[in-house]
C-alpha cells in the first residue's frame, strides 16, 4: 500500500528509478512476446503440413503392409522385418529461437536400399519393398513431427510465460509504482506547502517583533528628547 512509503525525495528518487527500469522491461518482454507469437505461428503452419503428411504417410504404410501381408503372408513379411541388421540411428541436439531452447533431432540409416534391409533380393518381392519403403518414409515423417511439434509446445510455455510476466508488470508492479509515486509527491507538496506556510509565519513574527522594537526605540527617543 501507498501509505506504507515513507514519503521521502530519496525513495521518490528510488521508485522513479524502478518505474523507468520496469517500463524497459515491460516494452522488451512485449517485444518478446509478439515476436515470440509470430514464431509460433510459423512453426505451427509447419506443424499442420507435417501432420497432415505424418497422416498421409501412415495411412500408405498400413496400406502397403496389408497387401504384402495379404499377398505374400505373415510369415514372410515377418521374416524379411526379422533380417533387419541395422536399424537407425537418432541424435538430438538443440537450437535457440529468440531465447528458446528446442530440439533439433537428426536421423541416420533410416532409408536404406535393398542389400541393407538384409532380407537380400531373393528373399523380397515387390510387395515387401514397397511396405519397406513406406515405413522408411513413415519413420522420417514421425521424426519429423516429434521435432516441430516438441519446438511448438516448449515456444508455447514460453510465450505463456511471458504473457505472466508481462500482465504482472502492466497490471500489478507498475500500478503500485505508479500510486506510490503519486502518494510521495502529494506528501512532499504537502510537506513543502506547510514548510512556506511555517516560514512564511516566522518572518511575519519576525517583521511584527522588529516594528514593535523600532516603535519602542521611537517612544524611548521621544521620552528622552521632553
Amino acid at each position: 500500500m501507498a501509505e506504507d512509503v515513507k514519503p521521502t525525495r530519496k525513495n521518490l528518487m528510488a521508485i522513479e528509478d524502478r518505474i523507468e527500469l520496469s517500463e524497459r522491461g515491460h516494452d522488451t518482454l512485449e517485444q518478446k512476446r509478439d515476436g515470440l507469437i509470430m514464431e509460433f505461428m510459423d512453426i505451427l503452419d509447419q506443424a499442420q503440413d507435417v501432420r497432415a503428411n505424418l497422416n498421409a504417410d501412415y495411412e500408405r504404410a498400413q496400406n502397403k503392409i496389408n497387401m504384402a501381408r495379404a499377398m505374400e503372408g505373415d510369415v514372410t513379411v515377418r521374416g524379411a522385418a526379422a533380417a533387419l541388421k541395422e536399424y537407425p540411428e537418432i541424435t538430438t541436439q538443440s537450437k535457440n529461437i529468440m531465447g528458446v531452447v528446442v530440439p533439433q533431432i537428426e536421423s541416420s540409416r533410416v532409408k536404406k536400399s535393398l542389400d541393407q534391409r538384409g532380407y537380400g533380393l531373393l528373399g523380397s518381392s515387390a510387395r515387401i519393398d514397397e511396405a519397406a519403403d513406406a515405413y522408411e518414409e513413415l519413420l522420417e515423417s514421425i521424426i519429423l513431427a516429434a521435432e516441430v511439434e516438441t519446438a511448438m509446445k516448449k515456444m508455447l510455455e514460453e510465450i505463456e510465460t511471458t504473457k505472466r510476466r508481462v500482465n504482472a508488470l502492466e497490471f500489478k508492479l507498475l500500478p503500485e509504482l505508479y500510486e506510490n509515486q503519486e502518494y510521495i509527491e502529494q506528501k512532499l507538496e504537502e510537506q513543502e506547502r506547510e514548510e512556506i506556510f511555517r516560514l512564511k509565519k516566522i518572518k511575519a513574527k519576525k517583521e511584527e517583533e522588529e516594528k514593535e522594537a523600532r516603535e519602542a526605540e521611537q517612544a524611548a527617543e521621544a521620552a528622552t528628547a521632553d
